[in-house]
């Protein structure tokens, strides 16, 4: 749809409503298509979903250290003497 709307042989309301999607959704496509293209400044894709990725592994790593953190307190009060 994104290469139809480049092209420019109709309007971008017109290529929308031949693929039966809205005006709106079709100009944001054009936009991330132009981030990714690199003919905008933004954020791409690829970087987006990498970033997801690597704030999921941040997220699962801080709970896994916060495990540990307790797991050391509960045995050095295990261990110390009473």
């Amino acid at each position: 749809m994104v290469a139809v709307a480049r092209k420019g042989d109709a309007t971008i309301a017109q290529v929308a409503k031949d693929f039966g999607i809205s005006a709106s959704c079709l100009q944001r496509w054009l936009k991330i298509a132009e981030v990714d293209d690199g003919l905008r400044p933004g954020v791409t894709t690829s970087e987006s979903a990498e970033l997801r990725e690597l704030r999921k592994r941040n997220k699962l790593l801080e709970q896994e250290n916060e495990i540990l953190r307790r797991a050391a307190a509960y045995f050095a009060k295990e261990i110390s003497p009473k």
